[in-house]
């Protein structure tokens, strides 16, 4: 990492500042589009669609709370608000966990399971609409091998 009081700031040059914004608009607009359609199709929120979808790649069907709420990138407490909406519809249940009773567990419901299956095709509907066909002829790998190194608290100097 340098050291901010060795080199001056450099301000952005145009490409840079515009990418910069049109990051921050994609991250504001696109759940809100994804989610927009999900709803429109009565199929499940994004919010929930997602949660239902990292149990579903968990072993067992089954995250701690605070692991699921990183995953979904929402606070414990709107992960609870979530899985409340979720068990009340019999989707998931919460269980406390086995390795210390202080936490819980959220657990994939077959109902859930199969809700997540009929909310799929909405739901890829959307990400292809709203956001993949504007990479058409990207290198997707290389796209999301930058995305990571960006979304990660290590963010290494290294450029592709």
């Amino acid at each position: 990492m340098s050291n901010p009081a060795a080199e001056p700031p450099q301000p952005l040059n145009p490409d840079e500042e515009a990418l910069v914004r049109a990051l921050g608009q994609v991250m504001h607009v696109l759940p809100r589009a994804i989610d927009a359609d999900m709803v429109g199709d009565r199929q499940l929120p994004l919010t929930e669609y997602t949660a239902l979808m990292n149990l579903s790649e968990a072993p067992g069907r089954r995250m701690r709370m605070n692991e699921l709420a990183s995953a979904c990138y929402l606070s414990l407490s709107g992960m609870t608000r979530t899985i409340i909406r979720l068990e009340t519809q019999g989707l998931v249940t919460r269980e406390r966990c086995e390795e210390d009773a202080r936490g819980w567990n959220a657990v994939l419901t077959d109902a859930g399971f199969a809700r997540l299956t009929e909310s799929w095709p909405s739901h890829l509907a959307a990400v292809r609409r709203r956001f993949l066909q504007h990479f058409e002829g990207y290198d997707l790998a290389q796209l999301a091998r930058a995305f990571q190194r960006a979304g990660t608290a290590e963010n290494t100097e290294t450029t592709d």
